[in-house]
């Protein structure tokens, strides 16, 4: 099971045995990182810099976003997404964190879509 949480907001109970992987490529502001619960930290698979940019939250970009992302992902970081998602075939649920605003239009939300994809290939 995969899950998506806002890093500013408290862990939802539900979550207390969930593997928390953070997916922005920039340390959250305003947070230490000895008070933040994460397992992981993942910037690699977070989007580059010019397609987060260009992308800026707008809804109107969304699908176009998702795809140039996805493709970005499976051309740069099979490493990572494999050791995600052997992580939740291994050992159960993660939650992705992420700190845009924006809570249907972030790259933790795409990032979900594509594990989820993922899984079903297998």
């Amino acid at each position: 099971m995969i899950r998506i949480e806002r890093i500013y907001d408290n862990p939802a109970e539900d979550n207390s045995n969930s593997f928390r992987i953070l997916v922005d490529r920039l340390w959250p502001r305003g947070l230490s990182k000895d008070k933040v619960k994460i397992d992981l930290w993942l910037k690699d698979i977070a989007p580059s810099s010019s397609l987060r940019k260009w992308f800026s939250h707008d809804e109107k970009k969304w699908h176009e976003f998702k795809i140039r992302y996805f493709e970005e992902l499976k051309e740069n970081h099979s490493e990572s997404i494999n050791k995600v998602l052997n992580k939740v075939a291994e050992e159960g649920p993660i939650t992705l964190l992420y700190s845009a605003k924006n809570e249907k239009f972030n790259n933790a939300v795409a990032l979900k879509e594509y594990f989820e994809q993922k899984i079903q290939e297998k």
